[in-house]
C-alpha cells in the first residue's frame, strides 16, 4: 500500500514479506574491484538488456561507454595512491583511504577523460551523444576536471547532463583503478551506506551466490565498484531493522526489488544475484528505472546513486 494509505493502482510496486536469511556463510567484509572485469561485464550486461527495452537506445549507448571504459585500461599509466602516511591516517580515523574528497584530479585524471573520449569518437553515436562528446573534447583540461569534480560532488548542471555522464565514466575508471590497488585487509567499515574505499554511495545492494558467502548481502559502490558486506535486512540510510519492506513491479522482473524503510522513507534497490548471476548492479539499476518511478510516485526517496541516471 502507498505510504499515504490509499489504494494501490494496478501495476504499482507490491511489498513482499521479509526474506529468509538463508544458509550460514562467512563473507569477507569487502571485495576490491578487478578493472579488467568490471567494465567489460557491465558493457555486456547493458548490451544484453537493451533489445526491446523501453530504454533500448540509452542502454545501447551505455554499453558503448562502458566498453570504452574497458578498452582504455591498457593505455593508462598506473594511478598513484595517497602516501603511506595518508593511508595510515585514514585507517586510524576510520576514513576511506581514497576518499573522493581528498584525491586530487590532476593531469592523470584528465588523461583518463581524454582517453575515454578518444575511444568513443570511433563508435557509432547518435547525434545528441556525438554533440556531448565534441563539447567535452573542446572544453579543455581544466573544464573537464571541473566536470569530474561536479560528478563527485553531485552538483550536475541541468543544461550539461550528457557531458557529465561522460565525466562520470572517467571518474569511475580513475577510482576503480585506485581501489584495485588498495589492501583489502586494511579497509574499515565507515557506515553501512558508505563505500569503505572511496566514501561513495552504493548504486544498489545484492544478495550474492558466491561460494562461502551465499545468501549474504553486498553493496556496490557507484564510483569505484568496491563491494562491501552489510546486514541483509537493514536500512542503509538510518540503520533501522524495523519497517523494512521489499517491492517489485507486478508482472516485472522479480529479481530486482526496492528495499524501503518506513522510519526514514528511503529506498535502495536489492538484486537477487543468487537467483540470476547475470545481474549487474549499475546496468540492472538503469534497466529497472520503472521501479524507481513507481516508488518515487508512492513517496519513497531514492538513497542510492547511479551516475548513468542523471536527469531521471
Amino acid at each position: 500500500m502507498p505510504r499515504d494509505g490509499s489504494r494501490r493502482p494496478a501495476g504499482d510496486a507490491v511489498p513482499l514479506a521479509p526474506m529468509d536469511i538463508g544458509e550460514l556463510a562467512d563473507p569477507p567484509f569487502a571485495v576490491l574491484p578487478e578493472p579488467s572485469r568490471v567494465f567489460l561485464a557491465r558493457s555486456e550486461r547493458f548490451a544484453a538488456l537493451a533489445p526491446g527495452h523501453q530504454l533500448e537506445a540509452y542502454l545501447h549507448l551505455l554499453s558503448q561507454i562502458t566498453r570504452a571504459q574497458h578498452d582504455i585500461l591498457g593505455d593508462l599509466s598506473e594511478p598513484a595512491l595517497p602516501s603511506a602516511e595518508r593511508l595510515a591516517l585514514a585507517r586510524e580515523n576510520t576514513m576511506p583511504p581514497i576518499s573522493t574528497g581528498q584525491i586530487v584530479l590532476d593531469d592523470g585524471a584528465d588523461r583518463t577523460f581524454e582517453a575515454l573520449l578518444k575511444a568513443l569518437a570511433g563508435t557509432d553515436l547518435a547525434d545528441s551523444s556525438r554533440a556531448a562528446l565534441e563539447a567535452a573534447e573542446k572544453a579543455g583540461a581544466e573544464a573537464r576536471r571541473l566536470m569530474m569534480q561536479a560528478v563527485i560532488l553531485d552538483e550536475i548542471p541541468t543544461d550539461a547532463i550528457a557531458e557529465h555522464v561522460l565525466a562520470a565514466a572517467a571518474v569511475q575508471v580513475l577510482f576503480t583503478r585506485l581501489a584495485a590497488r588498495l589492501d583489502v585487509k586494511k579497509l574499515e567499515r565507515v557506515a553501512d551506506g558508505v563505500c569503505p574505499s572511496c566514501g561513495g554511495a552504493p548504486v544498489a545492494s545484492a544478495i550474492v551466490g558466491w561460494e562461502g558467502a551465499h545468501g549474504t548481502r553486498f553493496c556496490t559502490c557507484s564510483i569505484c565498484a568496491t563491494q562491501w558486506n552489510v546486514v541483509r535486512i537493514k536500512c542503509l540510510v538510518c540503520g533501522s531493522n524495523d519497517g523494512i519492506a521489499y517491492h517489485t513491479i507486478e508482472g516485472g522482473q522479480q529479481t530486482v526489488m526496492g528495499e524501503t524503510c518506513e522510519p526514514c522513507g528511503s529506498y535502495v534497490k536489492m538484486l537477487h544475484q543468487h537467483k540470476d548471476a547475470a545481474l549487474e548492479a549499475v546496468a540492472d539499476d538503469v534497466a529497472s528505472l520503472a521501479l524507481d518511478l513507481t516508488l518515487t510516485k508512492e513517496g519513497w526517496t531514492r538513497a542510492s546513486i547511479n551516475p548513468f541516471l542523471m536527469g531521471y
